[in-house]
């Protein structure tokens, strides 16, 4: 079997998929539980274990303070971002954080920055890939908003390298959909990706043409998204259990998040009937209930929805479009499943939205659509090629702190553009540079990404240097700048490292750690297994003791079990793994004999026409021997 297998990479805020091509179709691996989504959450258990997915979630309602969610939202943003949103976030900041560092974000007594935080859910995507393919997965293309910035892209990338995973590719998440749309209706024409997920939205319009697609225009707003409407349904019950019940629950993490899960039980109800309640046991024994119609949810979230349609008329305008130009409208992302929201894009498209895609999973499809293409291609991807944009200008700032575009937003991507400039003073002999990121007319508006120097300049007259500034932008939508003085050929370069980036050293030292520390996970690992596996054949043992086959043991073997059976309780709580595992296996092997007994008993009944019970049968294939589960299940 191959082992350079290419996977595709959704890292979304409220979820997280693998996927890969099956033949000439793009499938999403099960995780270990078997379903396709990975909750993009990561807590400690009661030994300091990271946690990841569908089982860290009990520990935001139990314990809160050692678990975190939505970390894409902080992705390669400063203290001075995030004031706002950490409000309703259950989890704190490190108390020590200075301006432009990188945040640190406390679970339980340890630290984490947002991209090692999104490495642990990564890492779990790799598992369950390398377990899927039984091969080692070492590459990957990775999904980012359409309107992620370089630092928020710099900071996913470094989340992959944490991982263990060489990110081939960052693809833009509206035109992964299209790769995925595109592959399924093998169409032409002009297409609409509406991306609203759980912390972004995206806007992005392609033009598919005999296999190429090629972005035109995208917009959008990295901090609006499902977590909106949350944090607003959260706040009205906030209010109402101050006004109504006398308590003030802002503070209790436990609190918030028993009613964040109630939300969105609520908000995904809304989806399909007419009203929801609100039902939430509080500390203390109080219960705080409240029935939410579809009208008033609606209303409520009228402001949330209406920010999404600005970015989708600058879209249209920027690629010189009209509505009825557009062919398909495909929606990706969960909150799109609202009705109001589709509603909404049908009015602002004048044509029906596909429905039919899975808006959770289309992404990481096309994630696999483009692994695909890079690792070589198949019949039906050999021939398509992604034409992706940068979201943003990027330019420098000049004299009088003005914003000069070098290169402008929307356009294709690999690019490069390159600009002359000159002195101001008489003998200048060092020009400062300055690299800016956004739309705005002045450096101040604008987001800093990088600042070097180019020295040595030779000391002319102000205006008689000739200084090429080149910029170059991969198809990661990357920065590199350089800056040269073309008369004495003085130049100076710098691969940007956006403010709020890791450093290659501290890449380098996470990475160190995982290694470090990745025996001591696996033991980890292996320990809570076999504790799993151990309560399992204790449940079923006691289940056995009830079944009449256990009175056709003689005295010895009942003997013998029940002192195998307190052997194993009595070390299963603890970590010594071979103890644990080696008495799972005696107590196994002591039970073959019952489990036997079992099925003969619930055969020889159902021969002599009594139905089978469905408890016995149960109880017969779960007895604790493994071959007798392996050949009736």
């Amino acid at each position: 079997m191959a082992t350079d297998y290419i996977v595709g990479i959704d890292l979304g805020t409220t979820n997280s998929l693998v996927a890969y091509m099956q033949g000439d179709s793009p499938v999403v691996i099960p995780g270990e539980d078997g379903l396709n989504l990975v909750p993009s959450v990561v807590a400690l258990d009661e030994k300091n274990q990271i946690i990841v997915g569908n089982a860290a979630r009990r520990y935001l309602i139990e314990t809160p303070e050692r678990a975190v969610y939505s970390v894409k939202r902080l992705m390669g943003r400063g203290v001075e971002d995030i004031q706002d949103e950490l409000k309703l976030f259950p989890f704190q900041l490190a108390e020590d954080l200075h301006e432009g560092e990188v945040l640190r974000i406390k679970i339980g007594e340890r630290t984490y920055t947002p991209p090692e935080i999104s490495a642990l859910v990564l890492r779990q995507l790799k598992r369950n890939a390398e377990r899927f393919f039984g091969a080692s997965v070492t590459q990957a293309v990775v999904t980012v908003p359409a309107y992620f910035n370089d630092a928020q892209r710099q900071a996913t990338k470094d989340a992959g390298r944490i991982a263990g995973l060489n990110v081939l590719r960052l693809v833009n998440e509206p035109t992964a959909a299209s790769l995925a749309y595109g592959l399924d209706k093998k169409k032409h024409g002009i297409v609409v990706v509406y991306d609203l997920g759980g912390g972004t939205f995206d806007i992005s319009i392609l033009k598919l043409h005999d296999g190429i697609f090629e972005v035109i225009a995208t917009n959008g707003d990295t901090h609006l998204g499902g977590d909106d409407i949350d944090n607003l349904l959260i706040a009205l019950a906030l209010d109402d259990i101050r006004g109504d019940l006398g308590l003030d629950v802002r503070r209790s993490g436990e609190a918030v998040q028993r009613i964040r899960k109630a939300v969105i039980e609520a908000k995904i109800a809304l989806s399909s009937q007419p009203s929801a309640t609100l039902d939430v046991d509080l500390p203390g024994g109080k219960k705080y209930q409240r029935e939410i119609s579809l009208e008033v949810f609606e209303q409520m979230i009228q402001r949330i929805v209406d920010r999404t349609v600005g970015p989708c008329k600058q879209a249209l305008k920027d690629a010189g479009l009209k509505p009825e130009q557009i062919d398909e409208v495909v929606l990706v992302g969960g909150s799109t499943r609202i009705p109001k929201v589709r509603r909404l894009v049908q009015d602002l498209f004048r044509r029906a939205p596909h429905t039919d895609l899975n808006p959770d999973e289309v992404v990481a499809l096309g994630a696999a659509v483009q692994a695909n293409i890079l690792g070589g291609g198949s019949e039906i991807t050999k021939e398509m090629l992604l034409l992706d944009v940068t979201p943003l200008s990027l330019g420098i700032e000049v004299a009088g702190g003005v914003t000069d575009k070098i290169i402008l937003r929307n356009s294709t991507v690999p690019a490069s553009a390159t600009q002359y400039y000159t002195t101001q003073v008489d003998g200048q002999t060092n020009v400062a540079i300055h690299v800016l990121q956004g739309e705005r007319e002045l450096a101040r508006d604008c987001r800093s990404l990088a600042r070097f120097d180019l020295k040595g300049v030779p000391p002319m007259p102000a205006g008689m240097p000739r200084i090429e500034v080149k910029f170059l932008i991969d198809a990661n939508g990357i920065l590199r700048v350089s800056a040269r003085e073309q008369r004495s050929g003085k130049e100076a370069e710098i691969d940007v490292q956006p403010s709020y980036g890791l450093t290659d050293e501290q890449v380098e030292n996470m990475l160190l750690e995982s290694f470090d520390y990745a025996e001591e996970d696996f033991r980890q690992r292996q320990v809570i297994e076999a504790r799993r596996e151990a309560d399992t054949i204790l449940t079923a043992l006691a289940k056995g003791k009830k079944n009449q086959a256990w009175q056709e043991l003689t005295s010895d073997e009942r003997r013998n079990v029940e002192t195998l059976e307190k052997a194993l309780v009595a070390v299963k709580d603890g970590d010594d793994y071979h103890a644990i595992r080696g008495g799972i296996d005696a107590l196994n092997e002591a039970t073959m004999r019952l489990a036997e007994l079992m099925m003969d008993t619930a055969v020889s009944n159902a021969l002599k026409g009594k139905a089978m019970d469905d408890t016995d049968l149960e109880e017969g294939l779960q007895a604790g021997h493994p071959v007798a589960k392996a050949e009736f299940e």
